[in-house]
């Protein structure tokens, strides 16, 4: 249910469980840190995470999973870290991550979009998190992301209630970045746009948004100077503008 493909520097991670409005049970959240591992050692440039289904982004995790967690508290821990191992993955790739959201966007599904650098929404997309509804809570993780994201506010609006917002409310409070009448199609331009860049430029950016106290980064902005990817992308913009 969840498969990668590799197209021109680019991985392209989709949920694949259309019987199931790509709920993600305990092994499907094992296979994506697997693959998003993977991912992390490769050396593409950017990384799309999409679904097949089309009208459905993911409906969260797999509710049919969750009477087991009743009865066994073992089985609750499993679920948990299954979960946070791949979505902090996705969070930590080192290189930029872009979500197409096409469609609904539940539970679980919006902590995924919330590990990703870039969100877009396409006009029929629906976001909710819903865990209140259940008598449930939302990771602690998560919920800091979510905050960082749209703000104190929105984020105790989007939990306290689980309400749907669409696509332009989405987009209007930070949880979307882009709209676009169909997400996938805007947001294959986007990771295309970022993979014809310098790779190693991009990390680094990508590092100095996420911690960007971090002393290192000086160094590393200096350094970049001497490599040879920098001369030869200069070369050939000095000479073309000649």
């Amino acid at each position: 249910m969840i498969a990668v493909e590799e197209r021109d520097s680019i991985a392209i991670l989709t949920l694949d469980r259309g019987g199931a409005r790509n709920a993600i049970p305990v092994s499907g959240w094992d296979a994506l840190a697997d693959r998003v591992a993977a991912i992390a050692q490769s050396d593409v440039s950017a990384v799309l995470l999409r679904s097949a289904m089309p009208g459905v982004f993911s409906a969260g995790a797999d509710l049919t999973e969750f009477p087991s967690l009743i009865a066994e508290p073992v089985a609750r821990a499993r679920f948990r870290t299954a979960m946070h191992r791949a979505i902090e993955g996705l969070a930590g790739l080192p290189m930029p991550v872009v979500a197409a959201v096409d469609g609904g966007c539940f539970g679980a599904a919006v902590a995924l979009t919330l590990a990703c650098d870039i969100v877009v929404a396409g006009g029929e997309a629906v976001f909710a998190t819903t865990p209140a509804k259940l008598g449930i809570g939302y990771p602690a993780s998560d919920v800091a992301r979510l905050r960082a994201r749209v703000g104190a506010g929105q984020a105790a609006t989007m939990l306290f209630t689980g309400g749907r917002i669409d696509a332009t409310e989405a987009a209007r409070i930070g949880l979307a970045h882009h709209l676009a009448p169909h997400a996938e199609g805007a947001a294959h331009d986007l990771t295309r746009a970022i993979a014809a860049n310098a790779p190693e430029a991009v990390r680094l950016l990508k590092r100095i948004l996420r911690h960007p106290d971090d002393a290192d980064h000086d160094r590393a902005f200096d350094a970049m100077f001497g490599e040879e990817a920098f001369a030869a992308r200069l070369n050939a913009f000095l000479s073309g503008a000649r």
